[in-house]
């Protein structure tokens, strides 16, 4: 109980789909969401898989936990191979689509192939059918969701906009106001020619002992929210509201810790902001959410089943910048479009949501593109026709646009994200601020440096949600971890693992990370058993995540990243902090190479960073381990013969 075991397969070169069952064992190694995904990849895509080619796949699974209303059980998975990093994919998202999947009776969605014409994948429970979107092709997310739902009644969409139909290498997938941003899925699906995908859903799920999941989604209610009595739909109907979103703590960001980047990350600080202040003791600079929310915020349009929702329904009439509804900003483009452009007109900063939004781009890889682009013209690195200068938010409006639609010298140039837009310039790189080709969301790791190895490891690029690594650095204390200095690298190394192999279960299960201090991995032990009946001791759970992320690690391995891929960028380790409270800060790169070291060890990886077979094999993957486990005898990255 507790899944279908039931995986829907389409092929878009020939329309065809199959259903094919789920074994008992992988339903029990890999729980769900990123958990399936992440097996998927591994199984079918290989290193001469173009990331753009009919050879990817889409694979798409609700988490475990989402559908009985467990509080904040609304993630979906998105895997792929990267387009922007060459490696593992993976973007999780509060879909009501994801929902609905489960809810057609279905745990798992792989898309292979590719259309020859504009398609709209549909499942209406056990109908599934491609069919031609001619029409919704050019139109932009909005418009698109609107069209396919007025199309077929009761259906929730996965969209792409412009620029995934343009192949972005940046662009995202729309999910109703909820976005799989990062890695460039929306390429994936505008390559493949998928428009979208529209899902309903009518059956009841499969649960394993309904009376204890109902009884562990009251308490679940009770300490999330305080309060027991709230009936939580798929709507995403929710009584009790998180004030201000994730830019809560914008300010103490910016003004106490330093961490908040700023200039294309040449700083830590938002000085020019604070200096148009009259009195910066008792004002807010104008993109800071305390400032903001009471004027503009009138609705929130929450994900489904969530008790703690974040979002903030951004509403303005008559701007300099035309009408503005779009849901958020939240906190990273707060920074990436705010922040690291020094644009702090929250009016420019929520269109510029809207516009990734409708357009389809990833607001933190856009921002950062837009920021590089920036002081890359001052620099005279290039010169493009466009003017652009740090603040400016009409040339940033501007870009964002010819971005989406590859339009002139600005768009072809970024289209692709900032590391692909220095190496088309010819210059420019060392201001490039990635890992593997992703722009870092927004902890400037010189203030925080815990997250400087948590950008630095992630399989999927430099993220903060792989372990969520900040929530233990900002107040130096999480779970089972206590007294960390975020100004200290050293120590670092167990903490991270053991909090990536938490966060896994998050992504697994489907329970929002925003919950993360609370849930922790005994509660969402209590509610997976509930809901599956495996019965899975603490042990065993953990052991689940830490199984995923190290067949994640192992399919970029495949793909050829080895330890100069955990490496951060130069500004980061050669340039220190001019101002602000984090002030002379940098990362000295020895130190960074001994925690990354001791985290190899921690993970019983080899010292390039690659899974010892031991450790494989420990971890019931002995066909990974056969593939390209590390050996003792002979060294990293020899595989059996």
């Amino acid at each position: 109980m507790g899944y279908w075991k039931r995986a829907l397969e389409v092929d878009l070169s020939t329309g065809e789909h199959e259903t094919r069952d789920l074994s008992e064992e992988f339903v029990a190694r890999y729980l769900g969401g990123a958990g399936f995904t992440t097996k998927v990849l591994y199984d079918e895509v290989g290193p001469e898989t173009d990331p753009l080619g009919p050879g990817n796949v889409l694979a798409v699974a609700p988490g475990t936990l989402v559908g009985p209303s467990v509080p904040t059980g609304s993630k979906t998975a998105f895997g792929f191979k990267s387009p922007l990093t060459g490696g593992y994919g993976k973007s999780l998202v509060g879909a009501k689509m994801g929902d609905q999947l489960k809810r057609a009776g279905y745990d798992l969605l792989v898309v292979r192939g590719a259309a020859d014409e504009p398609s709209l994948l549909v499942i209406e429970d056990d109908e599934v059918r491609v069919e031609s979107a001619d029409d919704l092709w050019g139109m932009d997310t909005y418009e698109a969701g609107a069209a396919i739902k007025a199309r077929h009644e009761g259906v929730r969409t996965a969209v792409i906009g412009p620029a995934g139909e343009n192949r972005s290498k940046i662009s995202m997938i729309e999910c109703e106001d909820r976005q799989a941003g990062r890695g460039g899925p929306g390429a994936v699906m505008g390559s493949k020619k998928l428009k979208g995908i529209a899902v309903r859903g009518s059956k009841d799920l499969p649960i394993a002992n309904p009376e204890a999941l109902k009884e562990l989604n009251h308490e679940w209610r009770l300490e999330t929210t305080g309060r027991g009595d709230i009936e939580i739909t798929g709507t995403g109907d929710a009584s009790v509201d998180v004030q201000y979103g994730t830019g809560e703590a914008l300010d103490v960001k910016n003004t106490e810790l330093g961490i908040f980047p700023t200039r294309n990350w040449q700083s830590s600080y938002f000085k020019k902001a604070y200096d148009r202040l009259d009195d910066p003791d008792n004002e807010r600079i104008d993109i800071d959410p305390r400032k903001w929310t009471e004027t503009n915020v009138q609705t929130k349009r929450p994900c489904p089943y969530c008790t703690k929702p974040c979002s903030q329904f951004y509403e303005a009439e008559d701007t300099e910048y035309g009408d503005v509804a779009v849901d958020g900003p939240e906190y990273e483009t707060q920074y990436a479009l705010g922040g690291n452009v020094e644009v702090d007109d929250i009016d420019a900063v929520a269109k510029a949501n809207e516009l990734c939004d409708r357009l389809g781009l990833d607001t933190i890889d856009a921002g950062n593109a837009v920021a590089w682009a920036m002081e890359a013209q001052e620099r005279g690195v290039v010169d493009v026709d466009e003017d652009l200068a740090f603040g400016d938010a009409n040339a940033m409006l501007d870009a964002l646009e010819k971005m989406a639609h590859a339009e002139g010298e600005l768009g072809e140039l970024l289209k692709d994200g900032h590391l692909a837009a220095a190496r088309k310039a010819g210059g420019g790189e060392e201001f490039a601020v990635h890992v593997k080709g992703m722009a870092p969301a927004g902890f400037e790791a010189r203030g925080i440096k815990g997250m400087g190895l948590a950008f630095g490891v992630s399989p999927r690029g430099a993220d903060h949600l792989t372990s969520c690594f900040y929530a233990l650095e900002m107040g130096g204390s999480f779970w089972e971890f206590e007294n960390y200095d975020r100004r200290s690298m050293q120590g670092k190394a167990l903490a991270m693992k053991a909090m990536e192999d938490l966060m896994a279960l998050y992504d697994m299960t489907g329970v929002c990370k925003f919950t993360r201090g609370l849930t922790l991995a005994e509660g969402l032990l209590e509610l997976t058993n509930a809901m599956t009946g495996f019965e899975m001791s603490l042990s065993e759970f953990l052991t689940a995540g830490e199984r995923v992320y190290n067949l994640s690690k192992a399919f970029n391995v495949r793909e050829g990243f080895g330890r100069e891929d955990d490496m951060l960028p130069p500004r980061l380790t050669d340039e220190q902090i001019p101002d602000g409270p984090s002030e002379g800060a940098s990362i000295d790169r020895d130190e960074y190479e001994r925690e990354l070291d001791r985290y190899y060890v921690a993970r019983g990886w080899s010292p390039e960073g690659v899974p010892m077979r031991e450790t494989l094999h420990e971890l019931d993957l002995p066909d990974v381990a056969a593939e390209l486990g590390a050996s003792n005898e002979t060294g990293p990255l020899v595989a059996d013969d």
